[in-house]
């Protein structure tokens, strides 16, 4: 297998992880605050994070390393999540997910500024033309639209679309599940203590779903699936691999529908088949 198939593959795979997040992070939050369920997420996969860099003797990462480690925790340790969560409290996790279509063409931008990675200019119609699609549905109201979800989802993916092509240029250079166990300890200082002060009161009230919701968001979201995301961005190129975003609405549609039992209308499949169908432009003009 050669180094772009083994890129985008990997980077299915993340996809795949990441489009239960969303769906995760709207069980969490109906039963814990959105502050503590970002701290709290990032403080478990950072003590996982540090426990895997120590077993297997990782070397620290330099001060010019340290910076762009920062900035990758920002937009996908802390930004993300917490601005989703946020929003996940005014929408269904059905409607943020649509928003998702939006990150592909962050992610090309901000790679192509950052990572230095420019692709064909046909990659951007089709990247252009699947945004299109979610703008166009997002503008059209969706079902319970609410415009402080939209915008709250809308700087979620500005922030994630940073990070995520941040974390791919470093990973160039430490290895991919390098690059986000040091951003995890990176952002430990800074959430573990935002974990302890917002602590509830009792954990009594909890329900099991709840504690699912926090699981999934800290072990699968916040860690295992950016291993497999960011050595595909670094092997198969941040531009294009990152215009596979554009099937997370589909797996996580089908998840909302199936575990929260949410409504999927005809609109949002129809946003996703689009967006389906742009990333198979983009993908034939990427390189």
């Amino acid at each position: 297998m050669d180094k772009m198939s083994a890129g985008w593959i990997n980077g299915l795979i993340g996809v795949v992880i990441f489009a239960g997040s969303l769906p995760a992070t709207r069980l969490a939050v109906k039963d814990f605050d959105p502050v503590f369920l970002t701290g709290a997420r990032a403080t478990i996969a950072a003590l996982l994070a540090l426990m895997l860099l120590l077993a297997l003797q990782q070397r620290r990462p330099g001060v010019s390393t340290v910076l762009s480690l920062v900035v990758v925790a920002l937009g996908v340790v802390v930004g993300f999540p917490l601005l989703t969560a946020m929003a996940l409290q005014n929408m269904t996790s059905a409607h943020s997910l649509v928003f998702i279509g939006l990150l592909p063409l962050c992610t090309a931008v901000f790679g192509a500024l950052r990572g230095k990675d420019y692709p064909k200019p046909a990659f951007w119609l089709f990247s252009l033309l699947g945004s299109a699609f979610v703008a166009g549905y997002a503008a059209w109201g969706g079902i319970q639209a609410s415009l402080k979800g939209d915008m709250l989802m809308l700087a979620s993916i500005v922030v994630c679309g940073l990070g995520y092509a941040e974390g791919a240029r470093l990973s160039r250079k430490l290895g991919g599940w390098q690059v986000i166990c040091w951003a995890l300890v990176v952002a430990l200082p800074v959430m573990l203590p935002i974990t302890l002060l917002t602590m509830p009161a009792s954990f009594e009230p909890i329900t099991v779903a709840g504690w699912a919701g926090l699981a999934y968001v800290s072990v699968f979201s916040m860690l295992i699936g950016f291993v497999f995301w960011y050595r595909g961005l670094a092997m198969g190129g941040i531009a294009g691999v990152s215009q596979l975003q554009l099937l997370q609405p589909f797996f996580g549609l089908g998840l909302a529908a199936l575990f929260l039992h949410e409504p999927v209308s005809w609109a949002m499949l129809a946003v996703a088949l689009g967006a389906v169908l742009c990333v198979a432009g983009a993908k034939k003009f990427a390189a």
